[in-house]
């Protein structure tokens, strides 16, 4: 069993955990993910590893009570456990496995978006810990929905605070908040852009205008985590990709995202029902409109 040893309420909806995962945490590197499971009738759900301690032995996983499956989460406290913790997966960001010199050249900015801000964390972290110095946006759509600004600032020196409505920091959006970074004079040779869909493909559209090599991470559509159910089918460039098992990171630049959000959006109607279910049970018109019980 993989025990939580921390529960921290983070920002509307969002929460940390940290958990006992002895394998995960000796082998995980930033980027991947992991795949929990509360019991073993439950649904199988991908989370990025937002942290990591070897010494504990635990793992670190932010997520966001969108579903039935989170709801059932977010009721785990200190001391309960997780059924199966199964990791890590994925492959690590290409930054951690680059040339070391060719590394030290990059000027470097991470762009991270609501719930993207988990697993940009890691990769800053490391960064700092390995002698490179890196710029951060951290953007959501108001103060109360933003976490890890101190956190991310023991790591960067360079950390900018963006806000739809301007409650806190840049007023606009991180895709604004880079061009006007850009506009002061800041130069960036490369992009990691983590977030919602729409906010990725829109920072991918800036940066191919400029120039500025941008990578991104799929883990929004993953499903099953593996592979087999074939959900997290990308487009990327001239080759269909598996973000589960050939990223979660790409070239932003080859995505096809119009497919990617209508494939993600596939599956939010389903996951409503369900939701409904579990608060007010079965509705009286579900099998009227074709929805399992189950």
């Amino acid at each position: 069993m993989f025990e939580v040893t921390k529960k921290q309420y983070l920002a509307n909806k969002i929460w940390l955990m940290d958990v006992v995962a002895p394998n995960v945490a000796r082998a995980c590197l930033p980027g991947q993910f992991v795949i929990t499971r509360l019991d073993e009738k439950a649904e199988r759900i991908p989370l990025t590893i937002c942290d990591y301690d070897r010494e504990k032995q635990t793992i670190t996983i932010v997520f966001q009570t969108v579903g039935v499956s989170t709801e059932r989460m977010l009721a785990l406290e200190v001391g309960d456990s997780f059924a199966d913790v199964v990791g890590p997966l994925g492959q690590p960001s290409d930054l951690i496995t680059e040339d070391p010199e060719e590394l030290a050249k990059k000027h470097i900015i991470f762009m991270a978006g609501g719930v993207g801000t988990a697993p940009v964390y890691p990769q800053v972290k490391w960064m700092k810990q390995h002698g490179y110095e890196v710029d951060v946006i951290i953007g959501a759509r108001n103060k109360d929905l933003l976490f890890f600004v101190d956190e991310m600032k023991q790591w960067s020196d360079h950390v900018h605070v963006a806000t739809d409505d301007g409650s806190l920091g840049f007023h606009g959006n991180v895709n604004d908040c880079l061009k006007a970074l850009i506009a002061e004079g800041r130069t960036f040779d490369h992009v990691v852009a983590i977030g919602p869909m729409i906010m990725m493909k829109f920072v991918c559209l800036t940066t191919k205008e400029l120039g500025i090599h941008t990578v991104v991470s799929m883990n929004p559509i993953m499903v099953d985590g593996t592979g087999m159910c074939g959900a997290c089918r990308l487009t990327v460039g001239d080759s269909v990709k598996f973000a589960c098992v050939d990223g979660p990171e790409f070239d932003g630049h080859l995505i096809n995202f119009d497919e990617a959000m209508m494939r993600q959006r596939m599956y939010k109607s389903e996951e409503g029902e369900r939701l409904l279910r579990l608060h007010e049970g079965t509705p009286h018109h579900a099998a009227d409109c074709g929805v399992p019980k189950a």
